[in-house]
């Protein structure tokens, strides 16, 4: 998937809304709060000698959200979720490497094991009980490794656009490919000329072809959606973290830790209440993988949202918040 905010990679999960102007969702009961951002401050933990920048406000049970990429930082999960300050505790943090957390000094330290083992840290550190994950496109990587190797700590899981395995995440890379090949081929016939030479997804030659796709059409159902971002510049995006997790080649040939990482065997195992949302629209987390967390994880809750893409809170967002907070119980 391409990261707008750069022009970079295209085969990520999210990236669409980390660069788009703020504006209100289209929806009178759950408006976007656009001063949002500043009701938080940054405070940063030193962990495994790194300091991870972590933003909390509120009280009550303890949510902590897990943005996509790999590579984006936490700000556009804040930017849709952080009003939920008023009923709970919410934790947003940038994982090693994004944001604005230190970066690793070697890039073999950016893998899913590690981002899932951050948590658990985070969640010592911290000092928090059971805590509760909602995780976005690959943040819900991490999440259900944290539900399967740290369940005893975890109450809930809230997935978006998510993905169970290696074997998902090419089928992503293979979905956005074959949209791109047959809606927009004359930019393809570039990307198949700078690959015949021997160019792959992370050179910047590449990228720069690669990087001309429109990438709205395979994200979202309504491309007007906009997203809640900073007005001020941030870092929305690490393209080391997402080369060294998804391959240097990932938009074609998933490897890294990502191709290494499958749950499909171990999701019936879960304790922890789930729900799992989906958009009939997303062309990266597409409904025929999905639907297939209903024979993993049978336990869980599942739900389609039907006029949706990747980001089912900003085109369907009456319909998703009010699913968000039955789950947590928020009234």
């Amino acid at each position: 998937m391409k990261n707008l905010f750069n022009t970079l990679l295209i085969c990520l999960a999210v990236m669409v809304t980390a660069q788009q102007k703020s504006q209100d969702y289209p929806s009178s009961k759950y408006p976007v709060d656009q001063d949002i951002f500043s009701k938080y401050k940054s405070q940063f933990i030193e962990i495994d000698g790194y300091k991870i920048n972590v933003e909390i406000l509120g009280e009550g049970d303890p949510i902590v959200f897990l943005p996509g990429g790999p590579g984006n930082s936490h700000d556009y999960m804040q930017g849709a979720f952080g009003q939920y300050y008023k009923t709970n505790k919410l934790v947003f943090f940038d994982f090693l490497g994004r944001g604005k957390s230190d970066d690793a000094k070697d890039v073999s330290e950016y893998a899913v094991k590690s981002d899932t083992d951050l948590i658990e840290k985070l969640r010592k550190k911290l000092k928090l009980g059971k805590i509760s994950v909602v995780g976005h496109s690959y943040g819900t990587v991490p999440a259900q490794d944290y539900a399967i190797r740290y369940g005893e700590h975890l109450d809930k899981m809230f997935l978006i656009a998510g993905f169970h395995s290696g074997h998902m995440w090419q089928a992503n890379c293979d979905s956005y490919n074959h949209y791109s090949k047959t809606h927009f081929p004359e930019i393809w016939a570039k990307v198949d000329s700078i690959r015949s030479l021997g160019y792959v997804s992370s050179d910047p030659a590449h990228q720069k072809i690669y990087g001309s796709l429109p990438t709205k059409y395979i994200y979202y159902h309504n491309t007007k959606t906009r997203g809640n971002v900073p007005k001020e510049k941030f870092r929305g995006w690490a393209n080391d973290v997402y080369v060294q997790i998804i391959g240097r080649d990932g938009d074609f040939e998933v490897s890294g830790s990502m191709m290494d990482t499958d749950f499909r065997r171990k999701l019936k195992d879960i304790k922890a209440k789930t729900m799992i949302t989906a958009g009939r629209y997303d062309g990266v987390s597409t409904p025929e993988f999905n639907e297939q967390y209903k024979t993993f994880m049978p336990q869980a809750k599942f739900i389609m949202f039907e006029e949706s893409g990747h980001n089912p809170y900003l085109e369907e967002p009456e319909k998703f918040y009010a699913v968000f907070e039955e789950f947590f119980g928020i009234k």
